[in-house]
């Protein structure tokens, strides 16, 4: 895998275990699994009730304290059922005022020798705000092997994972919407770069993250280098792989004056090409750059970041910022809004717009292969890591307005923002789903999205 991934450069050119012991000092010995020990030194404050046997009579016996208090508070009310080998119910009982219950077992005790019986416990009974401190004991089966009562015990504590509360969920969630946001409106600016001055739909863009991704890994895991001059040298790789493209393909198309339907359909046909190359030499599994991969997060009030991710963050602001200025101070960035305005008009005024064109290719493809590498450096990657956010990417480019730069970032932030707080309504395996319906919203009533001037056609 290292070769192929290392062949990728050359190609483009770059997972409380508790031991439960100490068996009960009040009941009957039994043999088993370890269902009827006590779980930690914890237990042992807790007052204990000893059940006297009854002669020719085997009982299963025990007693439910609650560990989160001190001493212990008896657990009353709770529904204990015995089972026979087969499944069969032999008993049931509702533990006490003193916490205990007692399930004779039917027929002699010489009879039930040899035995193995299952005692469960009903968890939708236990006291509010409570679990069984072993999530295993639910089920405690033991071979019975002598007469008299034999023991079973249910620790019973805190629940180690509390409900989060709504609102400490939503900031979680902005803040998470906030920090994908930043790396989609990568990808989204130069989607939108290269639309507003070639007309291009391109659908080979998610691809382009992905190479930017793959690039870097690439130069990481395959040739030892560090990860964030990998990721430099990625985004340098990905430019030029954007004004190679441009030159050998798009250019061509553009001289024969082909329709932009036409060329639509070419970049679906490279999309799906590059996909299957990125498959050949990366695999299908998941990747993890080799550095940085576990991170320890740090508490902001109710917010939990890595420092990896408000350093991503960080970089893709910065970058943005850079980009926007870029286009509206410097004379590359004036002519490529000429460009993007009027493509004659830049010409007759002395522009070179193929220039432009040419330069604009490098510095979308730079970006979405920027926003690839920081997409696996928060989550990991495969070969189809563009292509599962590119929904996304044109959802934030619509949403925002076609061609628009400003537009491409606000459009990101609603629809990072968005995808992420749908999660508290909706499944998460469903929340990209959320950009589908932003997509049909926004051509249906503002097909010119929220910066987009509106256009007569025809």
């Amino acid at each position: 895998m290292g070769i192929r991934l290392t062949a990728v450069s050359a190609v483009f050119l770059g997972a409380l275990v508790a031991t439960m012991s100490a068996a009960p000092a009040w009941a009957g010995a039994a043999e088993g699994s370890g269902a009827g020990r006590d779980v930690s030194q914890a237990a042992a404050k807790c007052p204990r009730t000893k059940i006297p046997a009854k002669d020719g009579v085997i009982q299963i016996v025990g007693q439910l304290s609650d560990t989160r208090t001190d001493p212990c508070t008896p657990v009353s009310g709770v529904k204990v059922t015995v089972e026979g080998p087969e499944g069969d119910v032999l008993g049931e009982a509702t533990s006490g005022e003193d916490g205990t219950f007692t399930i004779p077992l039917p027929g002699a005790a010489i009879d039930n020798l040899g035995t193995t019986v299952t005692v469960k416990i009903d968890e939708g009974t236990l006291p509010e705000g409570s679990v069984l401190t072993n999530p295993s004991d639910v089920e405690n089966t033991k071979r019975i092997v002598i007469e008299g009562n034999i023991s079973f015990t249910f620790p019973i504590g805190p629940d180690p994972n509390p409900p989060t509360p709504v609102w400490q969920r939503v900031i979680q969630l902005l803040v998470t919407g906030l920090i994908f946001s930043s790396i989609l409106a990568l990808g989204a600016l130069g989607l939108s770069m290269i639309f507003g001055t070639t007309g291009l739909t391109n659908f080979a863009h998610g691809e382009l993250i992905t190479f930017g991704a793959l690039v870097a890994y690439g130069f990481d895991a395959g040739l030892g280098i560090p990860v964030i001059v990998a990721g430099i040298l990625a985004v340098i790789v990905s430019g030029a792989f954007g004004y190679l493209q441009d030159a050998s393909l798009w250019r061509p198309l553009r001289r024969r004056q082909t329709g932009l339907i036409a060329m639509m359909i070419v970049s679906i046909g490279l999309s799906i090409l590059l996909r299957s190359v990125f498959q050949y030499f990366a695999g299908s599994d998941n990747h993890n750059y080799t550095q940085y991969a576990t991170v320890k997060p740090i508490s902001l009030g109710p917010v939990d970041v890595t420092p990896k991710e408000l350093a991503v963050t960080l970089l893709a602001v910065l970058v943005l910022v850079a980009v926007t200025q870029a286009l509206q101070r410097t004379r590359m960035g004036k002519a490529t809004r000429a460009v993007a305005d009027n493509p004659a008009l830049a010409s007759s005024s002395g522009i070179n717009v193929e220039r432009v064109i040419s330069v604009v290719w490098i510095g979308g493809t730079a970006l979405a292969g920027l926003s690839g590498f920081l997409l696996g450096m928060t989550q990991g990657f495969d070969f189809q890591l563009g292509f599962k956010i590119l929904l996304l990417v044109f959802a934030a480019v619509i949403l925002g307005g076609l061609g628009t730069v400003w537009g491409a970032i606000i459009g990101s932030v609603v629809v990072g923002v968005f995808i992420e707080l749908s999660t508290l309504v909706i499944p998460s395996e469903l929340k990209f789903a959320g950009a589908l319906a932003v997509l049909i919203v926004v051509l249906l009533f503002r097909p010119q999205g929220l910066l987009g001037r509106a256009e007569r056609v025809g």
